[in-house]
């Protein structure tokens, strides 16, 4: 098992290389459901913590009051694959939603961007459909393609329970 401080800046890297990832929750009747979604992480040397700029829809909405629990997968086409499952949780006051909104703006590219791109949130952080959604990760995995493909370098790390 591997140690947070030794995964989280892997991951981070990893997670904000690719940008994208499908993320998997679980509808009210218990079967999984997939979506893309564009987390930006922070570590701050001893805890680890993702925010997704999202809308809330009813459907979002629905899935998390029944598990709060997303799992998270990362792929390239060189195979380097990234894992985290996590705690999810609504964030809705106006101040998180500026934080989480001036994180995106300000994060380099290409994980960050401006988030007025998206007609839906035109008036900015307080616009009606903009929502932050925390990630608590539980578990992480990162294996890089060149591990899987070739014996090449690389390690697969796991952290969490």
């Amino acid at each position: 098992m591997t140690e947070l401080r030794e995964i989280a800046p892997l991951f981070v890297e990893m997670a904000h290389r690719i940008v994208w990832c499908s993320a998997a929750t679980v509808d009210t009747r218990g079967r999984p459901f997939t979506r893309i979604l564009h987390p930006l992480w922070i570590w701050n040397g001893s805890q680890l913590h993702g925010w997704i700029a999202t809308e809330a829809t009813a459907l979002k909405r629905a899935h998390l009051a029944r598990s709060a629990n997303v799992s998270l997968s990362y792929w390239t086409p060189s195979h380097d694959t990234a894992q985290a499952e996590c705690r999810a949780t609504w964030a809705f006051d106006d101040a998180t939603r500026a934080e989480v909104w001036n994180l995106f703006k300000n994060a380099p590219a290409p994980v960050g961007y401006d988030p007025t791109i998206i007609p839906q949130w035109k008036d900015g952080p307080t616009s009606k459909s903009f929502a932050a959604l925390r990630l608590e990760p539980w578990r992480m995995r990162l294996l890089p393609g060149s591990v899987l493909m070739t014996s090449g370098s690389g390690a697969r790390l796991t952290w969490g329970n």
